[in-house]
């Protein structure tokens, strides 16, 4: 197979049950277009049958090349690795396998990168998730774009198709915290976004639990906003004016009103106040330390198991 103009990367995780669903409106998709496509299905440590799936379907279908991780890594370190194997010329497309951004959207993102869009990403309009979850959702990007230091779209995903340059960029990027829309939104070049409605999964339940929201929030908001080191100095600055009003009104209260706080008041008061300032400051230098200290271990972002690849070759 020549190299393709378009590789579709799609990573995956316990997807048994949406992933055929998935592979048809893909075949639907790219069936009878002059584009030549490759979709790279990334399985990220599966313990169900999806690693099966994706060898039926790469072995009886050259356009498709699967990618088993050694283990589970995560959708952000899954999607890297999906982008570090594209071999498409012209672009890629991102999109998760849970069929909640439609793949039928290729054309009309295409169109945009015709016109000389490097980067297409999808915004959306219309969650199907519950209450509590759309206003965490709403919340937390309105926070981030308020905070960083680069235009990260609001309510953007990974969801987008973009130039095989920016993919090149991306791959030269090392961060081990990896939160892809920002990173994308970092490097520049011409960017537009498409609103689109955001269907329900089709099946299963979602793989991010609580803790990966966070943690892919934390990532996005320590890795393109300095406020978070910032706030310390001024939480500092704070706490010493608040502390220096405090002595002023004990020495007006000594000197004028013969009435100094006796006991614990005063001591307790101070003890609180500095004693959460510096847990708050040293939680939030924590943050950078730890990123620091994965990062600097320089190891390899992801490892491959196994690959299966044009001409049905598996290589180890």
């Amino acid at each position: 197979m020549i190299n393709p103009k378009i590789s579709l990367v799609i990573p995956l995780y316990n997807e048994e049950k949406s992933l055929p669903l998935l592979i048809d409106r893909l075949n639907k998709l790219i069936s009878g277009s002059d584009i030549t496509f490759e979709i790279v299905l990334v399985d990220d440590g599966s313990t169900d049958a999806t690693a099966e799936i994706c060898n039926q379907i790469a072995f009886s279908d050259e356009r498709y090349h699967c990618i088993f991780l050694a283990r589970n890594y995560g959708h952000q370190i899954a999607l890297s690795a999906g982008i570090s194997e594209a071999s498409a010329t012209e672009a890629l497309m991102i999109l998760d396998g849970d069929l909640q951004d439609p793949p039928e959207l290729f054309f009309e993102f295409y169109n945009y990168y015709t016109e000389g869009y490097d980067v297409v990403y999808g915004i959306r309009k219309n969650r199907k998730e519950n209450l509590l979850k759309k206003a965490a959702y709403f919340i937390f990007y309105r926070i981030l774009k308020k905070i960083s230091y680069i235009d990260i779209p609001l309510d953007s995903g990974d969801f987008s198709l973009i130039s095989r340059r920016v993919a090149d960029v991306l791959n030269k990027m090392p961060e081990e915290s990896r939160y892809i829309r920002g990173m994308r939104s970092w490097i520049g070049f011409k960017q537009v976004g498409v609103e689109y409605e955001r269907d329900e999964r089709i099946a299963g339940n979602s793989k991010y639990s609580l803790s990966m929201l966070m943690k892919l929030a934390f990532n996005g908001i320590f890795n393109f906003s300095e406020i978070p080191i910032k706030f310390i100095t001024k939480l500092g600055v704070f706490s010493v004016i608040v502390s220096l009003i405090y002595f002023v009104i004990t020495l007006i209260r000594k000197f004028f009103y013969i009435d100094v706080p006796v006991g614990f008041t005063g001591l307790l008061f101070v003890i609180i106040l500095f004693g959460g300032v510096q847990l708050i400051s040293l939680g939030i230098i924590g943050e950078y330390i730890v990123r620091i200290f994965f990062q600097v271990k320089n190891r390899p972002l992801f490892i491959i198991k196994s690959r299966i690849k044009e001409k049905h070759s598996t290589q180890q």
